[in-house]
Protein backbone atom coordinates (compact mmCIF):
# COMPACT_ATOMS: atom_id res chain seq x y z
CA UNK A 1 0.00 0.00 0.00
CA UNK A 2 2.83 2.30 -0.90
CA UNK A 3 2.20 5.98 -1.60
CA UNK A 4 4.29 9.07 -1.15
CA UNK A 5 3.37 11.59 1.51
CA UNK A 6 2.31 14.91 0.05
CA UNK A 7 4.42 17.94 0.88
CA UNK A 8 3.63 19.41 4.28
CA UNK A 9 3.49 22.93 5.58
CA UNK A 10 5.99 23.17 8.39
CA UNK A 11 5.16 24.84 11.68
CA UNK A 12 7.50 25.50 14.56
CA UNK A 13 5.18 26.13 17.49
CA UNK A 14 2.95 23.05 17.55
CA UNK A 15 2.88 20.30 20.14
CA UNK A 16 5.21 17.29 19.77
CA UNK A 17 3.62 14.47 17.79
CA UNK A 18 4.14 10.73 17.95
CA UNK A 19 2.68 8.15 15.58
CA UNK A 20 2.74 4.60 16.90
CA UNK A 21 0.31 3.29 14.29
CA UNK A 22 2.58 4.53 11.49
CA UNK A 23 5.32 2.26 12.84
CA UNK A 24 3.35 -0.72 11.54
CA UNK A 25 4.32 0.20 7.99
CA UNK A 26 2.49 0.89 4.78
CA UNK A 27 0.75 -2.47 4.52
CA UNK A 28 -1.59 -0.93 7.08
CA UNK A 29 -2.23 2.53 5.64
CA UNK A 30 -1.73 5.03 2.88
CA UNK A 31 0.02 8.28 3.78
CA UNK A 32 -1.78 11.26 2.31
CA UNK A 33 -2.54 14.88 2.91
CA UNK A 34 -6.05 16.03 3.89
CA UNK A 35 -8.03 17.97 1.32
CA UNK A 36 -8.53 21.64 2.14
CA UNK A 37 -11.94 23.25 2.68
CA UNK A 38 -12.61 26.89 1.79
CA UNK A 39 -12.90 29.53 4.51
CA UNK A 40 -13.01 27.28 7.60
CA UNK A 41 -14.49 28.57 10.86
CA UNK A 42 -14.76 27.29 14.41
CA UNK A 43 -18.10 25.74 15.34
CA UNK A 44 -17.12 24.40 18.76
CA UNK A 45 -13.87 23.73 20.61
CA UNK A 46 -13.47 21.42 23.59
CA UNK A 47 -10.96 23.43 25.59
CA UNK A 48 -10.79 20.97 28.49
CA UNK A 49 -9.84 18.13 26.16
CA UNK A 50 -7.38 20.38 24.34
CA UNK A 51 -5.66 21.18 27.60
CA UNK A 52 -5.39 17.48 28.48
CA UNK A 53 -3.60 16.97 25.16
CA UNK A 54 -1.15 19.75 25.96
CA UNK A 55 -2.76 22.17 23.50
CA UNK A 56 -3.41 25.80 24.39
CA UNK A 57 -4.56 28.77 22.38
CA UNK A 58 -6.05 26.72 19.56
CA UNK A 59 -8.55 29.44 18.72
CA UNK A 60 -5.87 32.12 18.55
CA UNK A 61 -5.99 33.31 14.91
CA UNK A 62 -2.17 33.37 14.85
CA UNK A 63 -1.76 29.77 16.05
CA UNK A 64 -2.58 28.04 12.77
CA UNK A 65 -4.69 25.40 14.47
CA UNK A 66 -7.86 26.32 12.58
CA UNK A 67 -6.06 25.41 9.37
CA UNK A 68 -4.47 22.25 10.78
CA UNK A 69 -7.71 20.84 12.15
CA UNK A 70 -9.67 21.81 9.04
CA UNK A 71 -7.22 19.74 7.01
CA UNK A 72 -5.92 22.81 5.18
CA UNK A 73 -2.34 22.53 6.43
CA UNK A 74 -0.12 19.90 8.01
CA UNK A 75 1.88 20.88 11.07
CA UNK A 76 5.43 19.81 11.65
CA UNK A 77 5.45 16.34 13.19
CA UNK A 78 2.07 15.23 11.88
CA UNK A 79 2.10 12.14 9.62
CA UNK A 80 -1.40 12.04 8.15
CA UNK A 81 -2.60 8.66 6.91
CA UNK A 82 -5.72 6.63 6.14
CA UNK A 83 -5.77 3.04 7.39
CA UNK A 84 -7.11 0.00 5.57
CA UNK A 85 -9.58 -2.44 7.08
CA UNK A 86 -12.43 -4.67 5.97
CA UNK A 87 -15.58 -5.85 7.66
CA UNK A 88 -19.13 -7.11 7.84
CA UNK A 89 -21.83 -4.52 7.23
CA UNK A 90 -25.40 -5.41 8.21
CA UNK A 91 -24.23 -9.01 8.64
CA UNK A 92 -22.77 -9.34 5.14
CA UNK A 93 -19.09 -9.47 4.25
CA UNK A 94 -18.34 -6.14 2.57
CA UNK A 95 -14.68 -6.72 1.69
CA UNK A 96 -12.13 -3.95 1.84
CA UNK A 97 -13.36 -0.76 3.47
CA UNK A 98 -10.89 1.53 5.24
CA UNK A 99 -10.82 5.15 6.33
CA UNK A 100 -12.98 6.63 3.62
CA UNK A 101 -13.23 10.08 5.19
CA UNK A 102 -10.98 9.84 8.24
CA UNK A 103 -7.33 10.84 8.35
CA UNK A 104 -5.14 10.06 11.34
CA UNK A 105 -2.72 12.90 12.12
CA UNK A 106 -0.73 11.21 14.88
CA UNK A 107 -0.68 11.12 18.67
CA UNK A 108 -0.65 13.71 21.41
CA UNK A 109 -0.30 12.71 25.06
CA UNK A 110 -0.83 9.06 24.10
CA UNK A 111 -4.08 9.79 22.24
CA UNK A 112 -4.60 9.41 18.51
CA UNK A 113 -5.96 12.53 16.81
CA UNK A 114 -8.06 11.95 13.72
CA UNK A 115 -9.88 14.24 11.30
CA UNK A 116 -13.27 13.02 10.07
CA UNK A 117 -14.49 14.66 6.88
CA UNK A 118 -11.06 15.75 5.66
CA UNK A 119 -11.51 14.63 2.06
CA UNK A 120 -11.12 11.69 -0.27
CA UNK A 121 -8.83 8.77 0.54
CA UNK A 122 -8.04 5.63 -1.48
CA UNK A 123 -10.72 3.92 0.64
CA UNK A 124 -13.57 6.35 -0.04
CA UNK A 125 -15.15 3.96 -2.56
CA UNK A 126 -18.21 5.84 -3.86
CA UNK A 127 -18.13 8.44 -1.06
CA UNK A 128 -16.98 12.03 -1.22
CA UNK A 129 -14.69 11.91 1.82
CA UNK A 130 -16.62 14.67 3.53
CA UNK A 131 -18.72 15.02 6.66
CA UNK A 132 -21.53 17.52 7.01
CA UNK A 133 -22.22 20.05 9.74
CA UNK A 134 -25.24 18.10 11.00
CA UNK A 135 -23.42 14.80 11.56
CA UNK A 136 -20.30 16.48 12.92
CA UNK A 137 -22.23 18.35 15.60
CA UNK A 138 -24.08 15.16 16.54
CA UNK A 139 -20.83 13.22 16.90
CA UNK A 140 -19.16 16.00 18.86
CA UNK A 141 -22.04 16.30 21.33
CA UNK A 142 -22.69 12.60 21.75
CA UNK A 143 -19.13 11.47 22.28
CA UNK A 144 -18.75 14.11 24.99
CA UNK A 145 -22.14 13.19 26.48
CA UNK A 146 -21.12 9.52 26.66
CA UNK A 147 -17.82 10.48 28.28
CA UNK A 148 -19.69 12.43 30.96
CA UNK A 149 -21.90 9.38 31.57
CA UNK A 150 -18.79 7.30 32.20
CA UNK A 151 -19.23 5.15 29.11
CA UNK A 152 -16.03 4.23 27.20
CA UNK A 153 -15.92 6.34 24.06
CA UNK A 154 -13.85 8.28 21.60
CA UNK A 155 -13.74 12.00 22.41
CA UNK A 156 -14.26 15.10 20.28
CA UNK A 157 -11.78 17.97 20.24
CA UNK A 158 -13.58 20.34 17.90
CA UNK A 159 -15.88 20.90 14.97
CA UNK A 160 -14.79 23.16 12.14
CA UNK A 161 -17.28 24.26 9.51
CA UNK A 162 -17.06 25.45 5.92
CA UNK A 163 -19.64 26.64 3.45
CA UNK A 164 -18.43 24.04 0.96
CA UNK A 165 -21.63 22.36 -0.35
CA UNK A 166 -21.96 18.62 0.28
CA UNK A 167 -24.86 16.52 -0.96
CA UNK A 168 -26.51 13.95 1.25
CA UNK A 169 -30.29 13.45 1.12
CA UNK A 170 -30.28 17.20 0.47
CA UNK A 171 -27.58 19.81 -0.03
CA UNK A 172 -25.71 20.59 3.20
CA UNK A 173 -22.44 22.24 4.18
CA UNK A 174 -19.15 20.58 5.07
CA UNK A 175 -17.55 20.19 8.47
CA UNK A 176 -14.56 18.42 9.95
CA UNK A 177 -14.76 16.88 13.42
CA UNK A 178 -11.52 16.07 15.24
CA UNK A 179 -11.80 12.79 17.10
CA UNK A 180 -9.51 11.56 19.86
CA UNK A 181 -9.00 8.04 21.24
CA UNK A 182 -6.14 5.86 22.48
CA UNK A 183 -6.58 3.93 19.23
CA UNK A 184 -9.03 3.75 16.34
CA UNK A 185 -8.15 0.13 15.53
CA UNK A 186 -11.30 -1.85 14.79
CA UNK A 187 -12.35 -5.46 14.52
CA UNK A 188 -12.27 -4.85 10.79
CA UNK A 189 -8.51 -4.24 10.79
CA UNK A 190 -8.01 -7.84 11.91
CA UNK A 191 -10.65 -9.14 9.51
CA UNK A 192 -8.85 -7.48 6.61
CA UNK A 193 -5.52 -9.25 7.05
CA UNK A 194 -7.06 -12.56 8.07
CA UNK A 195 -9.42 -12.63 5.08
CA UNK A 196 -6.55 -11.88 2.71
CA UNK A 197 -4.32 -14.55 4.29
CA UNK A 198 -1.79 -11.91 5.32
CA UNK A 199 -0.92 -13.71 8.51
CA UNK A 200 2.39 -11.95 9.09
CA UNK A 201 0.60 -8.60 9.07
CA UNK A 202 -2.19 -10.06 11.21
CA UNK A 203 0.38 -11.12 13.81
CA UNK A 204 2.14 -7.77 13.59
CA UNK A 205 -1.15 -5.97 14.27
CA UNK A 206 -2.13 -8.28 17.11
CA UNK A 207 1.30 -7.94 18.74
CA UNK A 208 1.06 -4.17 18.43
CA UNK A 209 -2.33 -4.12 20.16
CA UNK A 210 -1.30 -6.56 22.88
CA UNK A 211 1.97 -4.83 23.68
CA UNK A 212 0.49 -1.33 23.64
CA UNK A 213 -2.94 -1.87 25.21
CA UNK A 214 -3.19 -5.38 26.67
CA UNK A 215 0.27 -6.28 28.03
CA UNK A 216 -1.31 -8.50 30.67
CA UNK A 217 -2.22 -10.91 27.86
CA UNK A 218 1.44 -11.93 27.62
CA UNK A 219 1.34 -13.41 31.10
CA UNK A 220 -2.25 -14.66 31.23
CA UNK A 221 -2.11 -18.32 32.21
CA UNK A 222 -5.72 -19.15 31.41
CA UNK A 223 -4.94 -20.00 27.79
CA UNK A 224 -1.67 -21.88 28.15
CA UNK A 225 0.40 -18.82 27.34
CA UNK A 226 -1.52 -18.01 24.14
CA UNK A 227 -1.63 -14.18 24.09
CA UNK A 228 -4.02 -14.02 21.13
CA UNK A 229 -6.71 -16.07 22.86
CA UNK A 230 -6.19 -13.89 25.90
CA UNK A 231 -6.57 -10.80 23.70
CA UNK A 232 -9.84 -12.12 22.31
CA UNK A 233 -11.18 -12.69 25.83
CA UNK A 234 -10.09 -9.22 26.99
CA UNK A 235 -11.79 -7.55 24.04
CA UNK A 236 -14.87 -9.72 24.55
CA UNK A 237 -15.19 -8.69 28.18
CA UNK A 238 -14.63 -4.99 27.48
CA UNK A 239 -17.22 -5.06 24.71
CA UNK A 240 -19.73 -6.87 26.91
CA UNK A 241 -19.39 -4.28 29.66
CA UNK A 242 -19.64 -1.38 27.20
CA UNK A 243 -22.85 -2.69 25.63
CA UNK A 244 -24.35 -3.26 29.09
CA UNK A 245 -23.71 0.42 29.76
CA UNK A 246 -25.43 1.33 26.49
CA UNK A 247 -28.50 -0.66 27.46
CA UNK A 248 -28.61 0.90 30.93
CA UNK A 249 -28.85 4.47 29.62
CA UNK A 250 -31.01 3.61 26.60
CA UNK A 251 -28.34 4.30 23.98
CA UNK A 252 -28.84 2.94 20.46
CA UNK A 253 -25.70 2.86 18.32
CA UNK A 254 -27.56 2.27 15.08
CA UNK A 255 -24.86 0.73 12.89
CA UNK A 256 -22.89 -1.95 14.75
CA UNK A 257 -20.94 -3.24 11.77
CA UNK A 258 -17.66 -4.98 12.57
CA UNK A 259 -15.74 -2.05 11.11
CA UNK A 260 -17.44 0.19 13.70
CA UNK A 261 -16.37 -1.92 16.68
CA UNK A 262 -13.35 -0.77 18.68
CA UNK A 263 -10.64 -3.23 19.69
CA UNK A 264 -10.47 -1.29 22.96
CA UNK A 265 -14.16 -1.60 23.79
CA UNK A 266 -14.87 2.06 23.04
CA UNK A 267 -18.02 3.55 21.56
CA UNK A 268 -16.90 4.86 18.16
CA UNK A 269 -18.37 6.08 14.87
CA UNK A 270 -21.38 8.06 15.97
CA UNK A 271 -23.73 8.06 13.01
CA UNK A 272 -27.41 7.12 13.30
CA UNK A 273 -27.35 6.92 17.11
CA UNK A 274 -30.18 7.82 19.47
CA UNK A 275 -31.02 7.84 23.15
CA UNK A 276 -34.45 6.30 23.62
CA UNK A 277 -37.39 8.59 24.19
CA UNK A 278 -40.30 6.22 24.78
CA UNK A 279 -39.01 2.81 25.87
CA UNK A 280 -39.34 0.35 23.01
CA UNK A 281 -36.99 -2.67 22.98
CA UNK A 282 -37.59 -3.01 19.23
CA UNK A 283 -36.76 0.60 18.48
CA UNK A 284 -34.70 1.11 15.31
CA UNK A 285 -32.86 4.40 15.30
CA UNK A 286 -31.20 3.96 11.90
CA UNK A 287 -33.50 4.90 9.04
CA UNK A 288 -31.33 2.72 6.76
CA UNK A 289 -31.75 -0.40 8.92
CA UNK A 290 -34.76 -1.74 7.08
CA UNK A 291 -34.79 -5.14 8.81
CA UNK A 292 -34.06 -3.97 12.35
CA UNK A 293 -30.76 -5.78 12.67
CA UNK A 294 -29.50 -3.10 15.05
CA UNK A 295 -32.67 -2.54 17.05
CA UNK A 296 -32.05 -1.54 20.66
CA UNK A 297 -32.71 -4.93 22.29
CA UNK A 298 -30.57 -6.73 19.72
CA UNK A 299 -27.39 -4.81 20.47
CA UNK A 300 -25.96 -7.40 22.91
CA UNK A 301 -26.62 -10.21 20.43
CA UNK A 302 -25.01 -8.24 17.59
CA UNK A 303 -21.99 -7.41 19.73
CA UNK A 304 -21.49 -11.13 20.37
CA UNK A 305 -21.86 -11.88 16.64
CA UNK A 306 -19.23 -9.23 15.87
CA UNK A 307 -16.89 -10.73 18.46
CA UNK A 308 -17.36 -14.10 16.79
CA UNK A 309 -16.14 -12.47 13.55
CA UNK A 310 -13.13 -11.12 15.42
CA UNK A 311 -12.49 -14.60 16.79
CA UNK A 312 -12.58 -16.01 13.27
CA UNK A 313 -10.09 -13.35 12.19
CA UNK A 314 -7.72 -14.18 15.06
CA UNK A 315 -8.00 -17.94 14.62
CA UNK A 316 -4.85 -18.22 12.47
CA UNK A 317 -2.93 -16.82 15.45
CA UNK A 318 -4.82 -18.60 18.22
CA UNK A 319 -4.49 -21.85 16.23
CA UNK A 320 -6.96 -23.65 18.46
CA UNK A 321 -10.69 -23.31 17.91
CA UNK A 322 -11.47 -24.54 21.41
CA UNK A 323 -9.43 -21.69 22.91
CA UNK A 324 -11.21 -19.16 20.71
CA UNK A 325 -14.60 -20.50 21.78
CA UNK A 326 -13.50 -20.42 25.43
CA UNK A 327 -12.56 -16.75 25.06
CA UNK A 328 -15.82 -15.84 23.35
CA UNK A 329 -17.95 -17.71 25.88
CA UNK A 330 -17.11 -15.09 28.48
CA UNK A 331 -19.37 -12.58 26.72
CA UNK A 332 -22.69 -13.85 28.05
CA UNK A 333 -21.79 -14.13 31.74
CA UNK A 334 -19.89 -10.81 31.72
CA UNK A 335 -22.73 -9.02 29.95
CA UNK A 336 -25.36 -10.59 32.19
CA UNK A 337 -23.48 -9.68 35.36
CA UNK A 338 -22.75 -6.13 34.23
CA UNK A 339 -26.29 -5.64 32.99
CA UNK A 340 -27.69 -6.89 36.32
CA UNK A 341 -25.29 -4.65 38.24
CA UNK A 342 -26.30 -1.63 36.16
CA UNK A 343 -29.98 -2.35 36.62
CA UNK A 344 -29.50 -2.78 40.37
CA UNK A 345 -27.79 0.62 40.53
CA UNK A 346 -30.66 2.18 38.57
CA UNK A 347 -32.93 0.86 41.30
CA UNK A 348 -30.57 2.08 44.02
CA UNK A 349 -29.25 -1.28 45.18
CA UNK A 350 -25.56 -1.70 45.85
CA UNK A 351 -25.48 -5.23 44.45
CA UNK A 352 -27.50 -7.31 42.04
CA UNK A 353 -29.68 -10.21 43.10
CA UNK A 354 -32.31 -12.36 41.43
CA UNK A 355 -35.03 -10.39 43.23
CA UNK A 356 -33.67 -7.02 42.16
CA UNK A 357 -33.15 -8.21 38.58
CA UNK A 358 -36.75 -9.45 38.44
CA UNK A 359 -37.90 -6.09 39.80
CA UNK A 360 -35.99 -4.25 37.09
CA UNK A 361 -37.32 -6.50 34.34
CA UNK A 362 -40.86 -5.93 35.57
CA UNK A 363 -40.30 -2.17 35.36
CA UNK A 364 -39.06 -2.50 31.78
CA UNK A 365 -42.14 -4.52 30.86
CA UNK A 366 -44.36 -1.74 32.20
CA UNK A 367 -42.39 0.90 30.30
CA UNK A 368 -42.54 -1.09 27.07
CA UNK A 369 -46.28 -1.64 27.33
CA UNK A 370 -46.97 2.11 27.14
CA UNK A 371 -43.65 3.30 25.64
CA UNK A 372 -43.05 5.48 28.68
CA UNK A 373 -40.18 7.92 28.41
CA UNK A 374 -37.11 5.98 29.51
CA UNK A 375 -34.92 8.74 30.92
CA UNK A 376 -37.74 10.64 32.63
CA UNK A 377 -39.12 7.48 34.29
CA UNK A 378 -35.81 6.57 35.89
CA UNK A 379 -35.06 10.12 36.98
CA UNK A 380 -38.51 10.59 38.52
CA UNK A 381 -38.24 7.22 40.21
CA UNK A 382 -34.92 8.33 41.72
CA UNK A 383 -36.55 11.37 43.32
CA UNK A 384 -39.61 9.34 44.33
CA UNK A 385 -37.34 6.85 46.09
CA UNK A 386 -35.75 9.66 48.06
CA UNK A 387 -39.15 10.79 49.39
CA UNK A 388 -41.51 7.81 49.04
CA UNK A 389 -44.40 10.13 49.68
CA UNK A 390 -47.80 8.54 49.00
CA UNK A 391 -48.97 11.89 47.64
CA UNK A 392 -46.13 11.96 45.08
CA UNK A 393 -47.68 10.88 41.78
CA UNK A 394 -44.86 11.99 39.49
CA UNK A 395 -44.03 8.42 38.50
CA UNK A 396 -47.64 7.24 38.40
CA UNK A 397 -48.58 10.12 36.11
CA UNK A 398 -46.31 8.77 33.37
CA UNK A 399 -48.72 5.87 32.79
CA UNK A 400 -52.14 5.85 31.18
CA UNK A 401 -53.14 2.77 33.17
CA UNK A 402 -51.77 3.30 36.69
CA UNK A 403 -52.66 -0.11 38.12
CA UNK A 404 -49.49 -1.84 36.98
CA UNK A 405 -47.15 0.87 38.19
CA UNK A 406 -49.01 1.19 41.49
CA UNK A 407 -48.42 -2.49 42.17
CA UNK A 408 -44.80 -2.21 41.05
CA UNK A 409 -44.10 0.80 43.28
CA UNK A 410 -45.49 -1.11 46.23
CA UNK A 411 -43.25 -4.05 45.38
CA UNK A 412 -40.26 -1.69 45.03
CA UNK A 413 -41.00 -0.06 48.39
CA UNK A 414 -41.22 -3.44 50.08
CA UNK A 415 -37.87 -4.44 48.62
CA UNK A 416 -36.29 -1.21 49.85
CA UNK A 417 -37.79 -1.78 53.30
CA UNK A 418 -36.41 -5.32 53.44
CA UNK A 419 -32.89 -4.27 52.41
CA UNK A 420 -32.49 -0.70 53.70
CA UNK A 421 -28.72 -0.85 54.17
CA UNK A 422 -28.23 -1.96 50.57
CA UNK A 423 -30.43 0.72 49.04
CA UNK A 424 -29.58 4.34 48.30
CA UNK A 425 -31.68 6.94 46.52
CA UNK A 426 -28.44 8.89 46.10
CA UNK A 427 -27.06 6.00 44.06
CA UNK A 428 -30.11 6.23 41.82
CA UNK A 429 -29.58 9.96 41.34
CA UNK A 430 -25.95 9.33 40.44
CA UNK A 431 -26.88 6.53 38.04
CA UNK A 432 -30.03 7.69 36.22
CA UNK A 433 -29.16 10.78 34.19
CA UNK A 434 -31.28 13.89 34.13
CA UNK A 435 -29.92 14.94 30.73
CA UNK A 436 -29.15 12.86 27.66
CA UNK A 437 -28.60 13.97 24.08
CA UNK A 438 -32.09 13.58 22.71
CA UNK A 439 -32.51 13.86 18.95
CA UNK A 440 -34.60 17.00 19.14
CA UNK A 441 -32.03 18.81 21.29
CA UNK A 442 -29.34 18.04 18.77
CA UNK A 443 -31.63 19.05 15.93
CA UNK A 444 -32.35 22.45 17.47
CA UNK A 445 -28.64 23.10 17.95
CA UNK A 446 -27.98 22.05 14.36
CA UNK A 447 -30.68 24.34 12.99
CA UNK A 448 -29.16 27.30 14.80
CA UNK A 449 -25.66 26.33 13.67
CA UNK A 450 -26.77 26.37 10.04
CA UNK A 451 -27.49 30.05 10.59
CA UNK A 452 -23.99 30.50 12.08
CA UNK A 453 -25.37 30.62 15.64
CA UNK A 454 -23.24 28.15 17.58
CA UNK A 455 -24.39 29.20 21.04
CA UNK A 456 -26.83 26.32 21.34
CA UNK A 457 -24.09 23.79 20.56
CA UNK A 458 -21.94 25.30 23.29
CA UNK A 459 -24.79 25.43 25.81
CA UNK A 460 -25.87 21.87 25.06
CA UNK A 461 -22.32 20.64 25.56
CA UNK A 462 -22.24 22.31 28.99
CA UNK A 463 -25.54 20.68 29.95
CA UNK A 464 -24.46 17.23 28.78
CA UNK A 465 -21.18 17.53 30.67
CA UNK A 466 -23.23 17.42 33.94
CA UNK A 467 -25.80 14.70 33.17
CA UNK A 468 -26.86 14.16 36.80
CA UNK A 469 -27.31 17.85 37.65
CA UNK A 470 -30.81 18.93 38.77
CA UNK A 471 -30.32 22.62 38.01
CA UNK A 472 -33.90 24.00 37.67
CA UNK A 473 -32.69 26.62 35.20
CA UNK A 474 -31.88 23.81 32.75
CA UNK A 475 -35.14 21.89 33.20
CA UNK A 476 -36.11 22.41 29.56
CA UNK A 477 -33.25 20.16 28.48
CA UNK A 478 -34.77 17.30 30.47
CA UNK A 479 -38.37 17.72 29.30
CA UNK A 480 -40.41 15.40 27.13
CA UNK A 481 -39.55 15.52 23.42
CA UNK A 482 -41.94 17.55 21.26
CA UNK A 483 -44.26 15.68 18.90
CA UNK A 484 -42.18 16.63 15.88
CA UNK A 485 -39.16 14.76 17.31
CA UNK A 486 -40.73 11.45 16.27
CA UNK A 487 -40.30 12.50 12.65
CA UNK A 488 -36.52 12.96 12.84
CA UNK A 489 -34.99 10.38 10.51
CA UNK A 490 -31.37 9.45 11.11
CA UNK A 491 -29.64 7.37 8.43
CA UNK A 492 -26.11 6.09 7.80
CA UNK A 493 -25.42 9.33 5.90
CA UNK A 494 -25.72 11.11 9.23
Amino acid sequence: MNASLADTNDATDTAPWAHSFASLGEDFFVPLKPTAVPSPYWVELNEALAESLGLVGLNDPQSGWLQYLAGNAVADGMRPLASVYSGHQFGVWAGQLGDGRAILLGELAGQEVQLKGAGLTPFSRMGDGRAVLRSSIREYLCSEAMHALGIPTSRALCVIGSDLPVRRESMETAAVVTRVAPSFIRFGHFEHFSHNDQHLQLKQLADFVVDRFYPECRSDGRFGGNPYASLLQAVTERTARMVAQWQAVGFCHGVMNTDNMSILGLTIDYGPFQFLDGYDPDHICNHSDHHGRYAFARQPQVAYWNLYCLGQALLPLIDDQALAVKALETFKPVFSAENARRMAAKLGFAAASDTVTALGNAALDLLAAEKVDYTIFWRRLSHWAARRDVADHTVRDLFIDPHGIDAWLLRFSEQVTHTPLAHSADLMLQTNPHFVLRNHLGELAIRAAREKDFSQVAQLQLVLAQPFDDNPALAGYADFPPDWAAGIAISCSS
